[in-house]
């Protein structure tokens, strides 16, 4: 198991410079100045100029790579300040270290991604099994019908009528707002409660189906028949031999959507109003400040890639195959 893990994780560290190199390619080597860009149009030649120098554009491509990798890990000196490690640069808005303004932001993504994903992941697998367990039955059809409703709605629609109806008119929950875990935790979940559930939605619709087709797919099996025909219980039988072997697939769909929930965060959080990472990349493409658009995608890279390594290790626990692949 340690070695699968260290593979893995070498894998994910692999996967991370070459994210970060073609991030840094793609925004600084193409036809876009930076130095204009963070100038402004009236910019004189000599400001250009300075600006060049200060940002460290006038050197080779790699030189500037080497040194933005290196002030990742141990800070950097720049003409405007120190930069503190992680250094992502400074804003080309206001000036102010990258790494401070996505601190400021990423609790609120952070927290709405794993509600989201704990709602989701507990109704739709749920709802999946019910209806394995029923299939053919009205709960399977009702379930149904329900999820694939669910997969047809948006978050920009659903999201003002659950404000409308269970904010404002039913007063169940928040309207939504942003975190503190420091002084106030139990206001923190409540207030993400509402934006947790709405986007979630169209998140375990798809999981309620692919967990019921599963299960289904896994109580056909041979070897399933076989403990059965061994005289176990079928609540046994669904559980410890059905239930494990479906899970592996969901588990391997939900790292394939972790993006998605990162990307359903952006939509989510402008519709609740939140400021979490989601809103600052929309913020960042608006004002052209590559600094912060760069540290964007790669601290939403890394969170990605995190998290597959720890679902892989989830995987091979599932299955001990995976772990000699």
């Amino acid at each position: 198991m340690l070695r699968f893990l260290v593979r893995r994780a070498l894998g994910a560290i692999v996967i991370l410079v070459l994210i970060s190199a073609v991030t840094y390619f793609l925004f600084f080597a193409l036809p876009a100045d930076p130095a204009l860009l963070s100038c402004g149009k009236n910019c004189g030649p000599q400001e250009v100029a300075l600006i060049h120098h200060n940002l460290g554009l006038d050197q080779p491509i790699p030189v500037q790579y080497w040194h933005y990798m290196v002030g990742l890990f141990v800070g950097r000196d720049m003409p405007i300040g120190h930069c503190d490690a992680p250094c992502f640069g400074f804003s080309f808005a206001n000036q102010q270290p990258v790494w401070d303004i996505i601190k400021d932001r990423y609790p609120d993504t952070l927290t709405l991604a794993i509600m989201g994903a704990a709602i989701f992941l507990t109704i739709g697998v749920g709802l999946g099994l019910i209806s394995a367990a029923k299939q053919g039955k009205l709960f399977d059809k009702i379930a149904s019908g329900v999820s694939l409703t669910g997969q047809s709605v948006q978050i920009y629609f659903i999201g003002p009528l659950a404000i409308y109806v269970l904010a404002d008119q039913l007063g169940w929950l928040d309207h939504g707002h942003d975190v503190d875990w420091a002084h106030n935790p139990v206001g923190s979940i409540t207030g993400m409660l509402l934006p947790a559930l709405v986007m979630s939605v169209i998140f375990w619709s798809n999981y309620s189906r692919q967990t019921r087709s599963l299960m289904v797919e896994q109580l056909s099996e041979e070897h399933v028949r076989t403990a059965r025909a061994k005289g176990m219980s079928s609540r046994y039988v669904f559980f410890r031999y059905a239930l494990r072997g479906a899970m592996g697939p969901i588990v391997t769909i939900f790292g394939i959507d972790l993006g998605s929930v990162f990307g359903g965060a952006i939509i989510t959080e402008t519709t609740f109003g939140l400021h979490g990472i989601g809103q600052l990349a929309v913020q960042a493409v608006l004002q052209t400040d590559l600094p912060l658009e760069m540290g964007v995608m790669l601290f939403g890279a890394t969170a990605i890639v995190i998290f597959n390594v720890l679902i892989d290790a989830s995987y091979a626990f599932i299955d001990p195959r995976v772990r000699l692949a």
